[in-house]
């Protein structure tokens, strides 16, 4: 008989379970089989893996739903302006401008940004919030601005840019999770810190200009709160206020959370800030509010 070589791939378990190999050289017609037991334990073992893997997958599902440490949002936010504004010079009296009558101020439209790390019952967060303001007008009175007069019947683009950056630790004093209807509520401090320019410009040819800018920082002390109505379902609620050298700020914020998968939400809401501001001579005395959107993510 003819002998033709060929090799044969023989499998057996380890110790550790899993499948190994050795190449024998005999002497064989017969073409390479997998025993009948190797591939059973091959088989089991893929299924322990796969049951491994979707074990794992559930228990993060389940802990993003239960208590998310860190989220991300961002969000587009509408605001309306009332109010009004004025920079003195030299400490000559500035005329309070008002937002709407005087310069026509426009809404603004502009997105946010918050990042928030929960640690049991504390939360800390911050925040961006940009503002724009940008109008264009008739003056139907005379104007002093910053060491400037704008005549009445000048033709004036305004701009009133506010950046609002904040950190915030809330405590959850009522946290209770153990419950079909989840509830958060204590106290929280935020500090927020104001970036404010404001610009007069008449748009005849060789008008005047004038601008200002103030850098402020004002502490609140408040309440947050929020309720989950479902694992996909929550309405959040702040409110923050404190008077500070000759400056006030009140910040209200209601929102609505809606998370159809455990990681990522939606969420809309509404926002109303008051603002006093008195500092470097510039006097700020306004409102703000509308609603906003936005999209988040959690872990």
């Amino acid at each position: 008989m003819e002998n033709h070589k060929e090799d044969q791939i023989s499998y057996y378990l380890t110790e550790n379970g899993y499948a190994s190999c050795s190449i024998l050289e005999r002497h064989s017609t017969k073409p390479t089989l997998l025993t009948q037991a190797a591939l059973e334990e091959e088989r089991m073992r893929q299924a322990k893996v796969y049951l491994l893997t979707a074990a794992l997958f559930c228990l993060t599902v389940s802990l993003a739903w239960a208590d998310e440490m860190v989220s991300f949002k961002i969000g587009y936010q509408h605001l309306t302006p009332d109010g009004s504004v004025g920079v003195e010079s030299n400490g000559l009296g500035a005329t309070s401008i008002n937002v709407e009558d005087d310069l026509d101020l426009e809404e603004s439209d502009e997105f946010t940004l918050e990042a928030a790390l929960q640690l049991g019952s504390l939360r800390l967060s911050a925040a961006y919030q940009p503002i724009r303001f940008s109008g264009n007008n008739v003056l139907t009175k005379d104007v002093d601005f910053n060491g400037e007069t704008f005549l009445a019947n000048s033709h004036v683009k305004s701009h009133v840019d506010i950046d609002i950056y904040e950190a915030g630790l809330a405590w959850h004093m009522i946290n209770v999770d153990d419950l079909p209807t989840r509830i958060q509520f204590g106290p929280e401090v935020a500090i927020k810190y104001l970036d404010v320019d404001i610009e007069l410009e008449e748009t005849s040819i060789g008008g005047i200009k004038a601008s200002e800018s103030v850098k402020a920082a004002v502490p609140t002390i408040g309440l947050r709160g929020r309720v989950a109505i479902a694992d996909s379902l929550g309405i959040v609620g702040r409110v923050g206020y404190m008077e500070y050298q000759d400056s006030s700020f009140l910040d209200f914020d209601a929102q609505l959370e809606y998370s159809p998968l455990p990681m990522v939400g939606i969420f809309a809401g509404y926002r109303y800030m008051d603002i006093d501001l008195d500092k470097s001579d510039v006097k700020l005395d306004a409102t703000f509010d509308g609603p906003y959107i936005g999209a988040l993510i959690r872990f």
